[in-house]
C-alpha cells in the first residue's frame, strides 16, 4: 500500500504541475464542446435528440479518452527513458501496483473532466437535459477509462521518444473520434463506416454515454456498451501486459 500511495501520489503532482498536460486535459475538449454548443445551438439530430445532448456525451467521452490515452503514453516512455521504471522494478513493486496507481489518477481525471463538462452544458444557455439514466455514466466511465488507460500502455511500450508517443495517439485518437460520433451524427456516414466505427471502443463509450445522459437508450443498450469497453480493456491490457518493457536496455 506504501508504494501504490507514493506512486499515486507521484503521478497526481506530476500531473497538477504540468500546465500543458491541464489545458489539453480540460480546457483544450471543453473548447470543442462550447464551440459545437455554440455552433448547433437548439438544433436537434435523428430521432429528436438535441444537439447538445448528443455533442456533451460524445466530446466529454473523447476528452476522457485522449486524457487517458496521451497521459499514461507519455510517463511510461519518460520513465523508461529516464531509468526510473528499472528503479522501480528493483525494488519489491510489483507491475500492477504500478498500473493501479496510474488508473486511479486517470479515473480521477476523468470523474473532474465529467462533472465540470455537465455543469457547463447544464448551463440554461447549451440547455443539456439529464433525461435518461445519468448514473449508469459512471461505470461507463470506469470501463471507459481502462480501455483507454490500457491503450496508452500499448502506446507507451512501443514509443522510445515524445515525438513518437504523440504521433502514434493521434493517429489512434483523431480518426476514432470522427469515426466514432464524437463531433457530429453517425447516422451521416455511410453504413460502412458505421460497422467499422463498431470495432472502436470509443464508440461504446460515445453511445453509452449518450443513452445515459439523453435518454436516447435504455439500460440494456448501456450493459452492452459496457460489454464492449470491457473487451477492450481485456485485448488491450493483455497485449500491454506482453510488451510491457522496464527499460530501453537490452
Amino acid at each position: 500500500m506504501s508504494a501504490y500511495a507514493a506512486l499515486t501520489r507521484a503521478t497526481y503532482v506530476a500531473s497538477v504541475r504540468d500546465r500543458t498536460t491541464l489545458f489539453f486535459t480540460f480546457a483544450f475538449p471543453l473548447a470543442f464542446l462550447v464551440l459545437f454548443g455554440l455552433i448547433f445551438q437548439g438544433q436537434h439530430v435523428d430521432g429528436g435528440l438535441s444537439s447538445i445532448n448528443y455533442i456533451a456525451p460524445g466530446v466529454l467521452s473523447w476528452g476522457v479518452g485522449n486524457a487517458a490515452v496521451f497521459s499514461v503514453g507519455f510517463a511510461l516512455m519518460q520513465w523508461r527513458r529516464d531509468d526510473l521504471l528499472r528503479l522501480i522494478w528493483r525494488t519489491p513493486t510489483p507491475l500492477r501496483t504500478l498500473l493501479a496507481s496510474r488508473w486511479t489518477v486517470a479515473l480521477g481525471v476523468a470523474l473532474v473532466q465529467t462533472v465540470l463538462f455537465t455543469a457547463i452544458a447544464l448551463l440554461p444557455f447549451f440547455g443539456l437535459r439529464l433525461d435518461g439514466p445519468w448514473w449508469a455514466a459512471v461505470p461507463l466511465l470506469v470501463l471507459g477509462v481502462t480501455a483507454f488507460l490500457a491503450m496508452g500502455l500499448v502506446v507507451g511500450s512501443v514509443a522510445d521518444s515524445p515525438e513518437a508517443v504523440a504521433a502514434i495517439a493521434n493517429i489512434v485518437m483523431v480518426p476514432m473520434a470522427f469515426l466514432s460520433g464524437s463531433f457530429f451524427p453517425d447516422d451521416l456516414m455511410p453504413g460502412w463506416l458505421r460497422t467499422v466505427a463498431k470495432v472502436l471502443p470509443l464508440h461504446y463509450l460515445n453511445d453509452g454515454v449518450t443513452d445515459a445522459f439523453g435518454g436516447r437508450g435504455d439500460l440494456g443498450d448501456i450493459a452492452v456498451d459496457c460489454a464492449g469497453l470491457a473487451v477492450f480493456a481485456l485485448v488491450f491490457g493483455l497485449v500491454a501486459t506482453r510488451i510491457f518493457r522496464w527499460s530501453n536496455r537490452p
